[in-house]
C-alpha cells in the first residue's frame, strides 16, 4: 500500500527503507520484481536502504555502504558479489 501511495504523485526518485521486511518469501518476491517493472517502465530511480544483501543483489546495480552515517564505500554490484 504505501509503495502504491508514494508513486501516486509520479515522482522521479523513490526512497525504499527495508521494502520487503517482514513479509513471507512468495510476496516478497513479488515487491522485487514489481519495483524491479517500476524501475525499467518509469525510469524511476530508487534509493534502497536495507540490510538484507539478497534484496540489494536483486535490485541494485550501485552499492555505498554507510557507518555511522557517512558513506564510507561505493561499489558496483558486480564487485559486492565478487
Amino acid at each position: 500500500m504505501s509503495i502504491a501511495q508514494a508513486l501516486i504523485v509520479e515522482p522521479r526518485v523513490l526512497l525504499l527503507y527495508e521494502p520487503t521486511s517482514a513479509l513471507d518469501v512468495s510476496v516478497q518476491a513479488e515487491i522485487l520484481n514489481l519495483l524491479r517493472r517500476l524501475h525499467a517502465q518509469r525510469k524511476l530511480t530508487m534509493i534502497l536502504v536495507s540490510h538484507n544483501l539478497a534484496v540489494v543483489g536483486f535490485l541494485c546495480q550501485r552499492v555505498a555502504v554507510m557507518k555511522e552515517g557517512g558513506i564510507v564505500e561505493q561499489l558496483d554490484i558486480e564487485t559486492v558479489h565478487a
